[in-house]
């Protein structure tokens, strides 16, 4: 068993408030409607993507999705509102994180 914290009444010295970098939780938990689809990819981009996903603990199908985000947010210029769009950029190499 791990020892007591013993807290005393000694000054904290002198505190730094820093601004609130944190985004606000509506924004944490936004989540686009979905659409469902049947869509017949080439087998060597589904094992390509399940590497992948497995190599960064994701789902395969989350990782389609998000380079699928990112090309009509590039191609249509329009926003693509995801919480991890950067990690697309990030396995592409290519671009820069928003």
């Amino acid at each position: 068993m791990s020892a007591r914290i013993k807290y005393t009444d000694e000054s904290l010295g002198e505190i730094e408030v820093i601004p609130d970098f944190l985004p606000p939780p509506d924004e944490l938990a936004c989540r686009e409607d979905g659409v469902k689809v049947t869509l017949l990819l080439n087998k060597k981009s589904v094992d390509f993507f399940k590497s992948e996903a497995a190599k960064h603990h994701t789902q395969y199908q989350r990782m389609v999705r998000r380079v699928l985000d990112a090309y009509v947010e590039t191609e249509a210029g329009i926003l693509v509102v995801g919480y991890a769009v950067g990690i697309i950029y990030a396995l592409e190499g290519t671009h820069s994180v928003p």
